[in-house]
């Protein structure tokens, strides 16, 4: 593969992706939204109310100040997210899901059935394999 005109091999046919398929394929799109580490499971925590930057430090086990502050304003920037920030002493900073997080939800509901039936059951290949969170998603 190349840079400019990635090629993947689907069968017996090659298959051309262009870059300006990324401008206009909506899943790599969506994909480029939710796919850092972390992300899916702060979309998780706002949805379920936890709103706060310190609950979801909490929250999210093993994530470190930086990399949640990173996230939710990646979140923020792509519009799935809004922060409001509240001028008191000390100063309160509220998240909140946007229209755009809240369709992202069921996404995060779907995944969840997918590693329930496939990757935690006995019928699935990761038969009692753990995502380390003990929570689930």
């Amino acid at each position: 593969m190349h840079a400019g005109n990635p090629t993947q091999q689907e069968g017996s046919e090659i298959v051309h992706h262009s870059t300006s398929d990324q401008d206009t394929c909506p899943v790599l799109k969506t994909a480029d939204i939710i796919s850092g580490k972390w992300t899916l499971l702060v979309l998780r925590d706002l949805s379920q109310g936890i709103n706060r930057f310190s609950a979801l430090e909490r929250s999210l086990v093993g994530i470190s100040p930086k990399t949640l502050s990173e996230r939710l304003k990646s979140l923020e920037k792509a519009g799935v997210i809004t922060r409001t920030s509240y001028a008191e002493v000390p100063p309160r900073v509220e998240y909140a899901l946007t229209d755009r997080g809240v369709d992202l939800i069921p996404l995060i509901d779907h995944m969840r059935d997918y590693g329930t039936k496939w990757l935690m059951s006995a019928n699935g290949s990761g038969a009692g394999r753990s995502n380390g969170n003990s929570r689930g998603v």
